[in-house]
């Protein structure tokens, strides 16, 4: 852990308050014309179902009104939210084994595997990062939402590398303002296939489900949100046609990364879902990767509890490491 940061993260955001249980926001232009529920949802930290339910339940108030879950939010509104108290939780807490970079009394920051699926959700049950996380602290229930107590961003199952989680609802909703205003420093490494023509790069076409398989993102949709991703060369591996990239994505949606990459003619190396080859392109190197290349590798932010600016930095998994030894071979 470091202290000082080249670009700041800010605290908690001007426009979100917090008093006693009752949490009030200010919706800036990215709430512009988004329903309630899904502006509440990214605002609060919490599943869309979850500010649907608060909403229905009358503990939801747009400009001191209640409205309902489809209701379009204009910057500037108010938006206040009275969460009750969280129902008992009925996720198993399970010894898996963590790699912890930090921990006190407000968060956990730990160094994510490849291949565990962070919450619960259909088809992962259990055995997720959740249910050890509440092995590990024993005190998440219910913190930001039931099913996902303490999580406050999330990383693909394939992706490697920190994450931060909440130990209480001030820090969670601190860490959740910082996400949502994009002061969290974030930087990814990549491989990725296709030779990078500059040196860097940035992407920023807008994401959305993608027309016609609804488990896809895409940048090809008439739906989609702002999103940018900037980039850097890292390493050239030109005889093997694939390269490694400094990723740092400016704003969150869901495989933002893989999505913006693979638009770009740079999908990441392993990834089945956006690394297919197309007509044409060189068949895919077998790096032995069984899943997407890509690590998140440094993570900062300020301290709810203490106001300081920390910044974690972990090293890419043997895997990862592996298939750069094998492209540097091939140099």
């Amino acid at each position: 852990m470091n202290a000082p940061d080249a670009e700041p993260p800010g605290g908690t955001s001007a426009g979100t308050q917090r008093t006693g249980s009752r949490i009030r926001f200010l919706a800036g232009d990215e709430e512009d014309g988004v329903r309630l529920d899904a502006a509440l949802a990214v605002l609060a930290g919490v599943a869309r179902s979850q500010a649907r339910r608060w909403i229905d339940a009358g503990l939801v108030r747009l400009d001191g009104v209640p409205a309902r879950a489809s209701a379009r939010v204009r910057a500037k509104q108010t938006i206040e939210a009275e969460p009750p108290e969280p129902a008992p939780s009925e996720l198993t807490a399970e010894p898996i084994e963590l790699s912890v970079l930090h921990e006190d009394a407000d968060l956990i920051v730990v160094d994510k595997a490849a291949g565990l699926v962070v919450h619960p959700a259909p088809g992962h049950p259990a055995g997720t990062l959740v249910n050890a996380l509440l092995h590990h602290c024993g005190d998440l229930a219910g913190i930001g939402g039931v099913r996902r107590p303490g999580i406050v961003h999330r990383l693909d199952k394939g992706t490697s590398g920190v994450m931060v989680v909440a130990k209480n609802d001030a820090t969670h909703a601190a860490l959740a303002a910082q996400f949502h205003d994009h002061t969290v420093e974030r930087v990814y490494l990549a491989i990725v296939r296709g030779a990078p023509g500059p040196e860097e790069g940035r992407e920023e076409r807008p994401i959305g489900r993608h027309p016609r398989d609804r488990k896809r993102m895409s940048v090809v949709t008439g739906s989609g949100r702002n999103a940018q991703t900037a980039w850097r060369v890292r390493e050239r591996f030109s005889a093997a046609a694939h390269a490694l990239l400094e990723v740092r994505p400016e704003t969150g949606r869901t495989h933002q990364i893989r999505v913006h990459l693979a638009s770009a003619g740079l999908p990441i190396a392993g990834d089945p879902v956006y690394g297919r080859s197309k007509p044409g392109r060189r068949p895919a190197l077998p790096l032995g990767l069984d899943r997407p290349a890509l690590h998140a590798a440094v993570l900062g932010f300020r301290h709810p509890g203490t106001d300081e600016v920390v910044r974690f930095e972990t090293s890419p998994p043997p895997d990862f490491e592996a298939a750069l030894e094998q492209l540097r071979a091939k140099r």
